[in-house]
């Protein structure tokens, strides 16, 4: 995977790098316990972007080409309270790591999970 100025080219494809970061947001947002992707102000766009269909905030996911068909990527997250912080960050490392590779066919060299806050269930 190379970067190149208008996203990243994997055998000859350009892929946009919104592309691959709500690739990796909405594989985050379906782990269990976690409650968003990014700041805590990002929380309440991203429902409200599902629920009006529009395209999905990508703040607080960065990625690193690390080589061919390699990244690097660090995700900030918000966590439910009451769940294992430990077990929510392999999950997403794993869902990541998952979806990468079959959506776009690109190895997830590291995925680093960052829990910045915790919040709570209504």
């Amino acid at each position: 995977m190379k970067e190149i100025d208008q996203g990243y080219t994997i055998d000859g494809i350009t892929i946009a790098p919104g592309v691959v970061e709500t690739i990796i947001s909405l594989a985050a947002a379906e782990v269990p316990g976690v409650a968003g992707v990014g700041t805590a102000g990002a929380i309440s766009t991203i429902k409200s972007a599902f629920n009006a269909g529009n395209a999905i905030p990508t703040n607080g996911v960065r990625i690193e080409p690390q080589g061919d068909k390699q990244v690097a990527v660090t995700i900030s997250i918000q966590a439910y309270y009451g769940y294992r912080l430990v077990e929510i960050a392999e999950n997403v490392r794993k869902a990541v790591a998952d979806a990468l590779a079959a959506q776009i066919g690109v190895t997830a060299s590291s995925v680093d999970v960052h829990v910045d806050a915790l919040s709570f269930e209504a």
